[in-house]
This record gives structure tokens, C-alpha cells and sequence, in this order.
């Protein structure tokens, strides 16, 4: 059997089902899993059905994480810079597989050359979640995705590009045409959606948190060459100025947005403009620069301003993680998640909203540039993608039990194909 034929049914009895959508669970059921699908209510199974008896767990759709960086997730600095090519790929490889371990059945790439790395998942040859790929992120020179070092030219007086465009990681670009250009060529790679750089950024030397960004013009063209494919551009941004600035541009989504204010926060809900956003603490990531530990400082302080902005106003809210560079770090995907609840005030039945159908809302603005677009994500209903969990107790009572998915998560499907089963 080819590795992307389809999987053989799955019928997962007794088990009481978070659907994605309410705010709770309901009465113990069977959920039938054939072609890769959820299937309708009452569909009797065929005989070859593999049967799997959840003994009264929840059942629950797959996580979804909304900002990764599956390159720099399992890379460190030096290994993304320094390290053969290859090296970097195979680690993403394995950082795939550990996130679907860790229950995450579907991510959005913010940054990276992972459509490769999609179509071999997709294809079944390797074990890993559902990627939506924006390629290359978009750079202006001195800006958070330069990674060139401060005495060699810009790219556009001669200069070489740095290792970090090398790899596909950033394509580093200033004007409105070069602007058009690099959208264009991180579409023909195969982005879903575009990540343009409009702010200043942690992890980078030469630009300052409060800086601005590419022009409004450039922001422009890089959402007209976006929309021209069916998609959006989502922006790395932490300041009011900047997403005032993205938002009047016509971005979709704000990349952390940390540094808000409650004006600019209400003017995402005032725009129906997204909010993709991290639950950080300072410890999730220490640097070798002392700029770069005083600016993660200033981000991680803003988290709970912005969260409970965000809420206040209505605004789409997603999340994701955005772990980097930093591999030991990396298992902590799912503690990260519920920080919604232990640490900023969501309830659980909120959180496994946001990381199931909400951030799924968010993904399906790639519309013809969605690979999945052909059912639901992020839901258990009849016709979804059959991508579910069944967790050892009640994430919608205790959401820390998906902060050990090695402990807590039984059961791992996606597509309808079994990763993990430890019920028999």
C-alpha cells in the first residue's frame, strides 16, 4: 500500500466529544472516521474497521498552532546560519513529527521554506501536521528579518544575501517593485499567505522595537500582489503606529501586536482584522544579546494588556506559540496554549476554541490557496477533516493536561490515518 492511500476506517467507541465550538462536552457516543472524514452520525461501520473504545474520554479536534516557525524551531541560531543546508531540513523533519505528537494536527508556518516539507507530509511519506506555509518572510534591509551583518552592503548596493534568505528563511527587499517580486516568488513557492516584516523585532540587531517598517506604498503593494492571489498579508508588528499603519494598508492579520494600546487594539475589532498573538513569558526565550533579552522584556510585559484588550473589543483573536532557535524549548508547544486560562483569565472551554476552530477561521483566509479547503478544520462535525484527540480526562475542566501530551493524549489521528494509540 502507496503511503497516501487512504486509511482504513477508524471507529472510536464511547467517547464524550468538545466539538471545537460549544463549552462543553457531551453524552459518551461513537465517532465513525472513514476517507480521511468524520462521518455522518449513525453511519453504520464497515466490517474492517479498526475499533478503538475510548472508555468515556474526550474526544476533541486536533490543536492547531498559528505561528510557527517549524525551521527555526528545530534549529538553533547557529545551526540555521552555519549548519549544511540539509541539516536544517531534516531537523524540520523531526519538529513535524514531535508537533503532531504533541497533538498539534494543523500549523500555520510564518517564516520558512517548509511547502517542500508539507507536500511530503501531505503525501504520507513522513509523519507531521497540516502546514499552511508562508515561505520566505518579507524584509526591508535593516529591518526584523535583516540577518546580514552591519558592515556588508545591502543587498541592493551589491551586497550578498545573507544565509538567513540562503535557506528561505527571509527575502530581504526595499521598494514597491522588489516588493511585488518577493510576494510574487513566496506564492510560486507556495505560500498559502505572506509574511511581511512592518516592525521592529526581538531576535534582530539593527532594528529597534518602535521602528517602522516598509512605507505605506510597499505595504500596499505587498496586499494587492496578495489579493491578486486570493490571499492576505499578515504583518510582524508589536506598536500602535504599526498596526495603524498595516491595518489602513489592509493586512489581514497582526503578527503579536504586544506593544498595543487599547486604541489600536479596538481598531483590529473596528476593521474585522485578526489578531494572531502569543501567550510569552520572559523565560521562553533567553538570548546572547542583552538589546535582545531587554526587548523580550518589554514584549512578554505586554502580554496580559493586549490579551485582555482583545477580549474586551471582540477581536479575532488566534494564537500560536512562535518557539525558536532554541530546540530544548520547543516540547513546551502545548504548555504554552494553556497560559490562555492559568495565566490570563480565559476559560478552558475558550482556549480549546481559540486553538481549534478559531485559529482554523483565521487559516481559511488563504481561500484558493487553501491545500485543505475541501472540508472543515478545527471541528467534530459530520464532513470535517477527521484530525481528533482523545485526551485522558477533561481538557474543557483541566486544560493543563494538554501541557503533557505524552501522559494525557490516548489518541492521535489526522486525516483519518492513527499516530498514536495507546487504548488497544
Amino acid at each position: 500500500m502507496s503511503p497516501s492511500a487512504v486509511p482504513p476506517p477508524v471507529l472510536i467507541e464511547n467517547v464524550r466529544v468538545f466539538d471545537g465550538v460549544g463549552d462543553r462536552v457531551g453524552e459518551a457516543r461513537s465517532v465513525y472516521l472513514k476517507d480521511g472524514l468524520i462521518a455522518a452520525e449513525g453511519e453504520p461501520a464497515a466490517p474492517d474497521a479498526i475499533v478503538v473504545d475510548g472508555g468515556g474520554r474526550v474526544l476533541m479536534p486536533g490543536l492547531t498552532d498559528a505561528h510557527v516557525h517549524l525551521f527555526a524551531a528545530g534549529a538553533t541560531m547557529e545551526q540555521l546560519m552555519l549548519a549544511p543546508t540539509g541539516l536544517v531540513y531534516y531537523q524540520a523533519l523531526a519538529e513535524a513529527r514531535r508537533m503532531l505528537m504533541r497533538g498539534f494536527t494543523t500549523v500555520r508556518d510564518m517564516g520558512g521554506d517548509t511547502t517542500p516539507l508539507r507536500q511530503a507530509i501531505d503525501a504520507g511519506l513522513f509523519p507531521g501536521p497540516r502546514i499552511y506555509p508562508s515561505q520566505a518572510a518579507i524584509s526591508q534591509t535593516s529591518g526584523h528579518g535583516d540577518f546580514s551583518e552591519v558592515y556588508q552592503a545591502a543587498t541592493l548596493f551589491g551586497g550578498a544575501p545573507s544565509r538567513a534568505e540562503a535557506v528561505g528563511f527571509m527575502r530581504v527587499v526595499d521598494g514597491r517593485d522588489r516588493v511585488l517580486t518577493a510576494v510574487r516568488e513566496q506564492l510560486k513557492k507556495g505560500a498559502t499567505q505572506i509574511k511581511v516584516m512592518a516592525g521592529g523585532g526581538v531576535t534582530s540587531a539593527h532594528d529597534p522595537l518602535d521602528t517602522l517598517q516598509f512605507t505605506p506604498d510597499e505595504l500596499r503593494a505587498a496586499v494587492e500582489a496578495a489579493a491578486d492571489w486570493g490571499t492576505y498579508v499578515s504583518v510582524h508588528v508589536f506598536t500602535p503606529r504599526g498596526i495603524h499603519r498595516a491595518v489602513a494598508a489592509g493586512v489581514r492579520s497582526i503578527e503579536h501586536g504586544l506593544l498595543a494600546d487599547e486604541e489600536s487594539v479596538a481598531l483590529l475589532a473596528e476593521k474585522d482584522v485578526w489578531l494572531s498573538t502569543q501567550p510569552l513569558i520572559e523565560s521562553d526565550h533567553v538570548y546572547a544579546s542583552a538589546d535582545s533579552n531587554m526587548k523580550n522584556r518589554r514584549v512578554c510585559a505586554g502580554v496580559a494588556d493586549t490579551l485582555g484588550w482583545a477580549r474586551a473589543h471582540g477581536v479575532k483573536l488566534a494564537v500560536g506559540t512562535d518557539m525558536l532557535l532554541n530546540p530544548a524549548e520547543a516540547h513546551k508547544q502545548g504548555e504554552m496554549l494553556t497560559r490562555l486560562t492559568t495565566r490570563f483569565g480565559f476559560s478552558a472551554a475558550e482556549t480549546l476554541r481559540i486553538a481549534t476552530s478559531g485559529n482554523a477561521e483565521l487559516f481559511r483566509l488563504a481561500g484558493e490557496r487553501d491545500p485543505y479547503r475541501q472540508a472543515p478544520l478545527g471541528v467534530v462535525r459530520p464532513g470535517a477533516w477527521a484530525d481528533v484527540l482523545v485526551v485522558d480526562g477533561d481538557p474543557t475542566r483541566d486544560i493543563t493536561l494538554l501541557a503533557d501530551p505524552d501522559r494525557n493524549l490516548s489518541l492521535i489521528v489526522k486525516g483519518g490515518r492513527i499516530h498514536k494509540n495507546t487504548l488497544g
